[in-house]
Order: structure tokens, then C-alpha cells, then sequence
């Protein structure tokens, strides 16, 4: 009834909407990030970040991809000061 290359196909589709169903990076934990929040904190609601780079005492950390669905924090002094988002 179903050969072995559907099944394979089926596992795959069913893989990859499992884990973009269980993405942290959605809207509602969005709506979570509050100002001062440490990059510990920001990591307890959405995940361990893709990227980060420091700037003259700041830090910049992207979850996700700038090209896609992503949140973005600034942190001065390990407390989160701006934050923006896309695609969510």
C-alpha cells in the first residue's frame, strides 16, 4: 500500500511541522520580553540566541534570521533596553 520512499516522505513532513510548531518565537512570548530583563531571562522565554555581537558596551543578540521570522534585543549592561521583531 505505501512504498518506502512515501513513508520517508511522510516522517519528514511530519518532523519538520512538529519542531516549527513548537518555535519559540512567536508573538506571545514576544509580548513577554519586558525592559531590564537579562539575556538569561530573554533566553528563558524564547530560546538560546542564533547570533550576538558587542558594540561599544552594548550587545545585540538575534533569535531566528534577519532574512526571515526573527526578535532582536539590544542589552546594556546584561539588561535588555530595545527590542524589535518580524515575521512572527
Amino acid at each position: 500500500m505505501f512504498n518506502k520512499k512515501s513513508l520517508t516522505l511522510a516522517g519528514v513532513v511530519s518532523a519538520t511541522l512538529l519542531l516549527t510548531g513548537c518555535s519559540k518565537l512567536n508573538k506571545e512570548n514576544y509580548d513577554k520580553l519586558s525592559m531590564g530583563m537579562s539575556l538569561k531571562e530573554v533566553e528563558q522565554v524564547i530560546g538560546s540566541h542564533d547570533e550576538c555581537s558587542s558594540t561599544l558596551g552594548t550587545q545585540s543578540c538575534i533569535w531566528g534570521n534577519d532574512k526571515a521570522k526573527y526578535i532582536k534585543v539590544s542589552f546594556v549592561a546584561d539588561a535588555a533596553v530595545a527590542f524589535s521583531s518580524d515575521k512572527l
